[in-house]
Formats: C-alpha cells, sequence, structure tokens
C-alpha cells in the first residue's frame, strides 16, 4: 500500500481567505494528497510586534473556511504549545505520530527564498518535500544555502488572487465589506464576532 502523502499548510490566518483556499485546493490536486492540515500558529517568531486575533477566533473562521473542503482539517497543536512557534518542532511531533508517511510543506517563494534563517532548517530539509507556490511561469529559486543541498522541491501552481490579510483587516476595521475576500461564512464570523473593529472587544473563545 501507497505510504499517505500529507501536505502541511500553516500561517498566522488572521484572517484565513480565499487566497489561502485557493492554495490549499491546487495543493491538494498537484500533489495528490490524501490530508492538508492547516497549522494555524501560536506566537510565530518572524511576526513578532503584531497583535493576532485571539486563537479561538482564528480557528473558528478557519473551520468555516473549510466547512466544505474534504481532507482538509485544522490541527491546533501550535496554538496549544508556549513559547514561539517553530515549525521543526511540529514536524517532528507529526511525524513521530504518523510514519511512514510522504510529507509537503506548502509555502511561497517569499519564506522560501529566506528558509535558511529557519530553526533547524537542514533537519526540515531532510524530513519534507518543499511545495513551493511560484508565481506563473517563475520557478522557485532557493536562496544560496539551500541551493548548495540536496532537497526536494516541487512548484505549486499560484492562483492568481491578489488578496492580503492586512487588506482585509483593514476593510473590516473600516466598516467595508470583505465577504469577496473571505468567503461569506468567515465574512459573518467577523461581523458577528466585530473582529478587527477599532476599540471592540471580541473576547477570547479559548
Amino acid at each position: 500500500m501507497a505510504a499517505a502523502r500529507i501536505g502541511l499548510l500553516g500561517g498566522s490566518f488572521d484572517p484565513p481567505h480565499l487566497a489561502h483556499l485557493a492554495l490549499a485546493r491546487v495543493a491538494m490536486q498537484a500533489l495528490a494528497l490524501d490530508e492538508l492540515r492547516w497549522l494555524p500558529a501560536g506566537a510565530p517568531w518572524q511576526k513578532a510586534g503584531r497583535t493576532m486575533a485571539p486563537t479561538g477566533h482564528r480557528v473558528a473562521m478557519l473551520t468555516a473556511l473549510l466547512a466544505d473542503e474534504p481532507r482538509q482539517v485544522v490541527d491546533e497543536r501550535e496554538l496549544r504549545r508556549s513559547g514561539p512557534t517553530f515549525t521543526i518542532d511540529t514536524v517532528r511531533e507529526l511525524q513521530a505520530e504518523r510514519p511512514g508517511c510522504d510529507w509537503f510543506f506548502i509555502l511561497g517563494q517569499d519564506q522560501y527564498g529566506r528558509f535558511d534563517t529557519w530553526r533547524d532548517w537542514r533537519e526540515l530539509l531532510q524530513r519534507l518535500t518543499l511545495a513551493v507556490a511560484a508565481r506563473a511561469g517563475h520557478a522557485p529559486q532557493p536562496p544560496a544555502a539551500l541551493a548548495a543541498l540536496p532537497h526536494r522541491v516541487v512548484a505549486l501552481p499560484l492562483p492568481r488572487l491578489d488578496i492580503s490579510a492586512t487588506e482585509i483587516r483593514a476593510r473590516a476595521a473600516a466598516g467595508q465589506p470583505v465577504a469577496a475576500l473571505v468567503g461569506e461564512p468567515v465574512a459573518r464570523y467577523i461581523a458577528r464576532h466585530h473582529l478587527y473593529t477599532p476599540g471592540a472587544d471580541p473576547g477570547h473563545l479559548h
């Protein structure tokens, strides 16, 4: 029996939006994944300084976004871990729990371009295939340190959706509609809990 193929997609997801979902769908098909695990970050070390929406709300928004997506699940382990979030800790845990699987880590060209700044990045290269979302017609461009090391990398055709979480937060803060960027279920959730509204206290779900 062939090994299960599992994709990992990490991020702040503050909020999750339709470009995230489009990338996930591309990855499911292009990599022939049996499962895609979304990994909302607890305290991403590279984004220190910005206050994120409470973790319970980010999980709830992800759950709403993925309601109709088969074989895509939210994995909350990084939210439960204290201290900075490092991908290597998550990968070690998952691979210990599910030995014998083929693992794919989905990331953008900007992340790939500075992958050599990640904690224990050489070990990550041994444990994973990197699936890089590349702009149309462009091959993934590794940093010099990665180019010098053999590693498994595949290019994912990046959907042409110009959506940013920063823009969505700004639109929500201004009372502008965001459904076209995040989908109706997530937009309703943002409105109901007054997420990103200046002065509002969305509260913590957990």
